[in-house]
């Protein structure tokens, strides 16, 4: 080969080093909207139903199809399987998200052992396994995944064998505080103004879907399919379609729940203790290399409220 077609190639081939780069830098990111806790008492002025509808509204406006983590005490009733039933109905995955919603990393009179974790998932299991659209995938309560080695490894072991996936979130977040907050402000006045609350959630969810993405691709070096939780609440009822909108608008691709749960990475299992947290959150954990970047836990009221304070909401 002459020098000069030698030197030709040597520099295509150079050139061809950063297309992965280039590549994740221009792919679209992906995210999938899940819920949790629904629940039939409604609040800020909305009746379950009126909640119920304006989720799955903004859902099927956008013919995205979502996961509903159902946590069986909070759904334990006629009208709870109605709730249930409608997002069934709409094609939702529902899932299992225990039935008395207990804290596996707690402590103290709150602590509970791994058998009884155990109990407590099959005891939902006949308020979510008759619909049509039920997977076997199993949310854990408060994100926590086991205070000691014996513990988390013997549910995932459990989950294992009863056909469970873990149905965590690459993206956590902290809507519940804010719903809240709003809750309280239209019990205290029914005709108060709520921009400030849409404002602050969608600035939160954004801030966060930020950070965990940044995060994925440092720790992974490639974007993920995202998940993000939020909860079965009025203000998701209120503004999910705002929220859904601003990520398409910013770039951002909603996709199906079961499609994002193909990703790979969902089949992770960091090793860390204690266990939970974003799925993202206990990755970069697990390398060692971001603890001066990673609070605990990982999202909270704690870090919102100051600043909803700062804003009177």
């Amino acid at each position: 080969m002459k020098r000069r077609e030698f030197l030709k190639l040597a520099a295509v081939s150079a050139s061809l080093v950063n297309v992965p780069a280039l590549w994740a830098k221009r792919s679209t990111p992906e995210i999938a909207f899940t819920f949790d806790d629904p629940k039939t008492d409604g609040g800020a002025g909305l009746s379950w139903q009126d909640v119920n509808q304006g989720i799955l509204k903004a859902l099927d406006k956008r013919k995205i199809k979502s996961a509903l983590f159902v946590c069986g005490m909070r759904v334990d009733s006629d009208a709870g399987k109605q709730l249930v039933a409608a997002w069934d109905q709409a094609g939702h995955r529902i899932g299992n998200h225990s039935y008395s919603h207990r804290n596996f990393n707690a402590n103290g009179p709150s602590k509970i052992t791994l058998p009884e974790f155990e109990a407590d998932l099959l005891k939902n299991e006949p308020l979510v396994r008759g619909y049509p659209h039920f997977v076997r995938w199993f949310r854990y309560p408060f994100f926590k995944e086991g205070d000691t080695a014996e513990k988390r490894d013997g549910m995932r072991s459990f989950l294992r064998r009863q056909g469970y996936r873990n149905g965590t979130a690459t993206i956590d977040a902290s809507d519940w505080t804010i719903n809240t907050r709003l809750e309280h402000r239209v019990q205290s006045n029914p005709n108060a103004g709520l921009s400030g609350y849409r404002d602050f959630f969608l600035k939160h969810i954004w801030e966060r879907a930020q950070f965990y993405d940044l995060l994925a691709q440092r720790v992974l070096g490639h974007p993920v399919r995202h998940t993000v939780l939020l909860h079965h609440n009025a203000l998701n009822a209120m503004f999910l379609d705002d929220l859904i909108a601003m990520f398409i608008e910013r770039g951002w691709n909603p996709v199906d729940a079961e499609w994002a749960y193909r990703d790979r990475v969902y089949d992770s299992q960091p090793n860390i203790l204690p266990a939970g947290e974003s799925l993202i959150w206990g990755l970069a954990k697990e390398t060692g290399r971001f603890d001066k970047e990673l609070r605990y836990p990982g999202e909270d009221d704690v870090y919102e409220n100051p600043k909803m304070d700062a804003l009177k909401l």
